[in-house]
């Protein structure tokens, strides 16, 4: 019987930030579209907007690249916050569905709350059924699929 490969810390972060930054953006995209009909390009613009303002928004498509490269920046970071924080909270290995809802909450929280208000994008007011909307894919897209994966990570050490 082969023994099976143990799969590294940096492995275990790269495919869950690849396979979660690519559930969200999807998500985001095909949401936005379904809502407005606008193309989902207006959506990895607004993201590069953060960082170039209203330039992210004159319509090259170099901004969307710029956008999407922001996006999985941002969730990579928030992959390994959870990587590292994971064996530090014993609660956490507890229930991995639990786990991954707080997080996607948390993850919303920071980045509605704190970082888009300090970033350049445009301010947008609350919409509690978009705010909903938001809250479930990062829940679904983000958190619980990296809590499955980290947990399968640390389950194997």
């Amino acid at each position: 019987m082969r023994k099976q490969k143990s799969i590294t810390i940096v492995e275990t972060i790269i495919k869950a930030g690849l396979l979660t930054g690519s559930l969200d953006i999807a998500a985001a995209l095909l949401q936005f579209y379904l809502r407005t009909g606008k193309s989902p390009v207006v959506v990895l613009n607004f993201i590069a907007s953060g960082v170039f303002g209203k330039t992210a928004f004159t319509g090259e498509m170099g901004m969307a690249f710029w956008g999407l490269l922001f996006h999985f920046i941002i969730v990579f970071v928030w992959t390994m916050i959870f990587f590292l924080l994971y064996p530090k909270i014993a609660l956490l290995a507890k229930n991995k569905i639990i786990n991954g809802i707080l997080f996607g909450f948390i993850i919303w929280s920071v980045m509605t709350r704190i970082i888009l208000p300090i970033s350049n994008t445009p301010k947008i007011p609350f919409d509690l059924i978009q705010a909903v909307i938001g809250i479930l894919i990062l829940m679904l897209a983000v958190g619980i699929p990296n809590s499955f994966l980290i947990n399968k990570y640390y389950s194997q050490k």
